[in-house]
């Protein structure tokens, strides 16, 4: 009876024990990947804040104040390429998160996926990873993904984002929608033009209303395109409706990290920049004709400059220039 009792008792163990969790590693139209102990505690508390990385390697100081601002707890990250090198980055490299979770998003069926939607609204800071910005236009706007981006910002959680993750987070944007990415000369040439796909109505930060960013800026010379961007963008936003836009222009390296009150600083591994582009009288910004704009006024603020995006107001610029466009050219004044 014994080789019974033993041969029952094993069956019994293996009806009764209960089945091992699923791994949660794709929804509808999206995969994700997980670093970390998603059932840890927040440590610190979580406060608002916007970080505005242009791209290229991080600039480590600005991350980690992302990092504290997300109370060191628990960090979506949100991509339509690529899989965890950011999780990993943020994890292994910045450090001191309790968990960070990638959502890689492959259709746009993915930003209504409950399951999803409930994870991204229990993050401490939500980072927007680089790639194609229109990939980010197609797939989130209009959405309840967005929705709930907004209104984790509105909430005084914390929200990054480097490259094209910067790129969406003013209230007008580049939306790359031609599957290119337009240069200066291109965008000076015909700033009402197609190829200048201006999107406005995703994000809806209230910090950003007046902000048009771009980033990889003096490394790419993105000055003439900034320009063309904010003036397009003054025309589809039409008269009457609050102050003037800006340009915001992040160089490579370099980062801009905002407090809930709009007070900034920047941040750079290479003595890089934030370039603030304001005003111009424009002379010629007709559809299918090249730019004519004089005096546009481009401040460059550098880490011991003291900004506040709210008011524009700089203190300590580590440069200030003009710039003139006649008949789709860029040329500096010289002092």
């Amino acid at each position: 009876m014994r080789p019974l009792v033993i041969a029952f008792s094993l069956l019994l163990a293996f009806v009764v024990q209960p089945a091992a969790a699923t791994e949660w590693t794709q929804g509808p139209g999206y995969k994700t990947f997980v670093i970390g102990n998603e059932a840890a505690p927040t440590p610190d508390a979580v406060t608002g804040g916007l970080l505005m990385s242009g791209g290229g390697d991080w600039a480590m100081d600005a991350f980690r104040w992302f990092t504290a601002k997300a109370g060191h707890g628990h960090l979506v990250v949100l991509r339509a390429s690529g899989t965890t090198e950011s999780q990993d980055e943020f994890y292994n490299v910045v450090g001191g998160l309790a968990s960070v979770r990638t959502f890689l998003f492959l259709e746009r069926q993915a930003a209504y996926d409950p399951q999803l939607l409930a994870a991204v609204k229990k993050a401490d800071g939500i980072f927007l990873a680089g790639g194609d910005q229109a990939n980010y236009v197609r797939m989130w706007k209009g959405t309840p993904l967005n929705a709930v981006i907004d209104a984790h910002v509105a909430a005084n959680k914390p929200l990054g984002g480097t490259s094209a993750g910067l790129a969406v987070q003013g209230a007008w944007l580049y939306g790359a929608m031609d599957g290119g990415s337009i240069t200066s000369p291109e965008a000076l040439a015909d700033p009402l033009g197609a190829a200048v796909t201006i999107e406005g109505d995703f994000f809806h930060f209230p910090l950003l209303t007046h902000v048009v960013t771009d980033s990889h800026f003096d490394e790419r010379e993105r000055q003439g395109r900034l320009i063309a961007f904010v003036l397009k963008a003054e025309r589809l936003r039409g008269a009457g409706d609050g102050a003037p836009l800006a340009g915001l222009g992040v160089d490579e390296e370099a980062a801009l990290t905002v407090e809930a009150d709009g007070t900034a600083k920047v941040h750079s591994n290479k003595n890089g920049h934030v370039w603030l582009f304001q005003g111009g009288e424009v002379q010629n910004l007709t559809a299918g004709k090249p730019l004519t704009v004089t005096g546009v006024k481009a401040t460059g603020l550098g880490t011991t400059s003291r900004f506040n995006v709210k008011t524009l107001e700089v203190k300590a610029p580590a440069f200030v220039r003009t710039y003139d466009v006649k008949d789709g050219i860029l040329s500096e004044r010289t002092p």
